[in-house]
């Protein structure tokens, strides 16, 4: 089977947002998945996704980015998600994704790229590690929501 890489477009939303689902029920928190495939579009200019695809065009991994910036390092290639699904996990894909995000981030000129990962999701742990990233247990999520009462979690 070969696979492909490249950044999405819009007309592969539908198929990043089934695929953002199953990663929301896979890290236990569906209830938090409010995102639609309406407002992806509206909202593409943020964001950058980039997709594996099989030669049927199925898309069976994403990675989704955004440019940040922090104030001890400053510009920082963010990676929200990285998702494989699971019949294509141990195939290198992850680290494919990984790869070419480090490459663009080294392109847009970032300091570093950062993401969290579940604490209790030890095998992604563990491939980070093993990648080279430092995994540390100093910081914790903080959100303050500003969706309304109807869209709340």
């Amino acid at each position: 089977m070969a696979y492909s890489l490249r950044q999405a477009i819009a007309e592969d939303f539908w198929q990043i947002h089934k695929l953002n689902e199953a990663f929301a029920h896979f890290i236990k928190t569906p209830e938090k998945f409010k995102i639609t495939v309406e407002q992806m579009i509206e909202e593409q200019a943020h964001f950058r996704i980039f997709v594996i695809e099989q030669d049927d065009k199925e898309i069976i991994a994403f990675a989704t980015t955004f440019i940040a910036w922090y104030s001890w390092i400053g510009k920082t290639m963010y990676l929200d998600d990285l998702y494989v699904t699971s019949q294509h996990r141990k195939k290198g894909l992850g680290k494919m994704l990984l790869d070419h995000i480090i490459e663009r981030a080294r392109q847009e000129k970032c300091k570093k790229v950062h993401w969290q990962v579940s604490k209790w999701n030890t095998n992604a742990i563990e491939f980070y590690e093993k990648y080279g990233a430092i995994v540390d247990e100093v910081e914790s999520n903080c959100d303050y929501l500003l969706l309304s009462s109807e869209e709340s979690f």
